[in-house]
């Protein structure tokens, strides 16, 4: 059996940000770090724009307070506005901490960190490296990692969380290179999997976003919050779907119909491009479905819309946003500098997730905590985005949150022994259920069972939604896990056998995905990313609330718990 102080699941920048704070907390503590892929390659390199600070140094008018306004508002009055205050008090400290470890920001001609624009902020706050913000960031961190003497498990699966007795002891893990399987126990275990991009078929986020923590919390138990809002973002590369940055829309880019027009004027005329997401995402399949789309002939009534760079020109967008350029030349064959770029939303990030308090503590209910359970960043929900994330502020949870989460988890188990854990009962557990994968004939691949589920939760579940379509999406999705039980597997070996962890991630996207349909169903309003056709208003009176929805086999119960709100009142929500 592994043993350590504390275990990380996850190797992005919440998990690696709280394993530099317990370290540099207590340097005696034994931390590990465990990750289904190499922490580098863990999605958080993907994040491209930037991180949101007050920094003030392009707008010396910005301030914390207007910052924390326009993250309340960007959510649609759903963030707690605690933890908002906490994250935006923090912002500017955190950045410069990570400048000092040595992150490559990009800079002012006078040497000072580079601020540029983003959708929702009413000033310039966003600190960036070029559009390889994340990429910049986890590379440091993960160097610091090394520095301190944290253990990295990489390309290792974990299978299940140990929670006995309402707390948290351990978990599962399965080493993909060979099939071995262990237990590992500590005195504290952080969550911090990342989102679940992947329950949808056109996804901004990599291959590994199956939502393993969300699934491994809900089978311990532990509700899941605010799950039915999932945030699409608006400039998705067709047909890829991979992000092209809010940063170009930043720097200038247009967004333009097949008309020419710069449509954004329609449905956000004060922030125009720079609207928040869920309102610009919204927009463009407005305009998509009044046939002001193009064709990739540039013919009218077609699938995604352009977003348009050449009055930019080369200098700017190859400095400013080179990487959104290669992505578009590369997956695309568009040149950026002499052609617009063919974008429609794409699913981006999840705005709900495991309920945690402000010290990262993870939430039984609406009352209790999980002893010894924490987690941060994507994966939990402190509830700082609400409805609706703002741009910029995801790598800045990531950071804030890390760091108070790593802080909480050092004095936690600064007078804690190891739990008592009974391993050759989970590993035989553990064992039979990868061996049962392996030899079960079943009759359908693992791969079409994924299509469908993702294509039921892109047609049922998407921008907008009504019952009619989530109920149906539900009733297809009882067909589709139904299938999952009788897949089979080509590969029968035990070295590097793929197969079984893309079965073990289908199982999580499956539990993700009955948990979202439900939460949605259930919140008959409109508010951010929550889009209902047939309740298109906000409804503070029944729904200014927190969902939290409890999975069984059974079925998904749904409950509330309220919102923190201290210091800006819910307003209507224009731009």
């Amino acid at each position: 059996m592994i043993e350590h102080d504390v275990l990380i699941i996850g190797g992005g920048l919440a998990g690696c940000r709280a394993a530099v704070e317990i370290a540099r907390t207590n340097p005696a503590l034994s931390i590990g770090v465990i990750a289904k892929t190499h922490p580098i390659r863990s999605h958080s390199v993907a994040a491209q724009g930037g991180i949101a600070a007050t920094l003030n140094n392009v707008d010396a008018a910005d301030s914390w307070e207007a910052h924390a306004f326009d993250t309340v508002k960007g959510s649609d009055y759903l963030a707690d506005q605690d933890a908002v205050e906490i994250l935006t008090r923090e912002a500017p400290g955190v950045v410069i901490d990570l400048e000092h470890m040595g992150v490559l920001f990009s800079r002012l001609p006078d040497g000072r960190i580079a601020q540029r624009a983003f959708g929702g902020h009413t000033h310039r706050r966003t600190c960036y490296a070029a559009d390889k913000t994340g990429h910049a960031i986890l590379h440091e961190l993960v160097s610091n990692l090394r520095r301190y003497g944290v253990t990295i498990y990489d390309e290792w699966y974990v299978m299940r969380l140990i929670v006995e007795e309402g707390q948290a002891k351990g978990l599962v893990m399965y080493r993909l290179v060979d099939g071995h399987i262990e237990v590992a126990r500590a005195k504290a275990v952080m969550v911090a999997t990342g989102g679940y991009g992947r329950a949808y078929n056109t996804t901004s986020n990599d291959f590994a976003s199956t939502g393993d923590g969300l699934a491994m919390a809900a089978a311990a138990g532990i509700p899941l919050q605010d799950m039915e809002f999932v945030q699409f973002h608006p400039t998705g590369l067709y047909p890829a779907g991979v992000l092209i940055s809010e940063a170009v829309r930043g720097e200038g880019a247009y967004l333009i119909n097949s008309e020419g027009d710069r449509f954004m004027a329609t449905y956000a005329p004060s922030k125009m491009e720079l609207a928040p997401r869920d309102i610009t995402s919204r927009a463009i399949t407005k305009e998509l479905r009044a046939g002001r789309g193009i064709h990739l002939d540039g013919s009218a009534g077609g699938p995604f819309v352009y977003l348009d760079l050449r009055h930019m020109g080369q200098d700017k967008i190859m400095s400013r946003v080179p990487f959104c350029w290669e992505e578009a030349h590369r997956l695309a064959g568009v040149d950026a500098v002499h052609e617009p770029i063919p974008i429609r939303p794409t699913v981006h990030y999840s705005m709900g997730g495991i309920p945690v308090n402000t010290d990262g503590q993870v939430r039984s209910g609406p009352d209790g905590l999980v002893d010894g359970l924490f987690s941060a960043g994507e994966t939990a929900c402190v509830s700082v985005h609400g409805a609706n994330r703002l741009g910029s502020n995801s790598l800045l949870e990531c950071v804030v949150y890390g760091r108070r989460t790593g802080a909480a988890i050092a004095r936690y188990v600064s007078d804690r022994k190891l739990p008592e854990v009974n391993a050759q009962r989970y590993v035989i557990e553990a064992q039979q259920q990868v061996n049962t994968l392996i030899h079960q004939s079943g009759d359908y691949r693992i791969a079409e069972v994924r299509q469908a589920f993702q294509d039921c939760m892109t047609d049922h579940c998407g921008v907008f939604r009504t019952a009619e379509t989530m109920q149906q999406g539900l009733e297809q999705l009882q067909q589709i896990q139904e299938q999952a039980q009788r897949i089979y597997l080509d590969d029968k070996q035990a070295l590097w056998n793929t197969e079984i962890t893309e079965a073990l991630e289908l199982r999580s996207l499956l539990t993700v995905g009955q948990i979202i349909l439900e939460s949605a169903l259930q919140r008959r309003e409109s508010r951010g990313a929550h889009c209902r056709e047939d309740f298109p208003d906000r409804n503070d009176a029944d729904f200014l609330q927190h969902t939290l929805a409890y999975y069984s086999p059974a079925g998904v119960d749904i409950s509330y718990r309220p919102v923190v709100i201290n210091r800006f009142e819910p307003q209507e929500r224009k731009y």
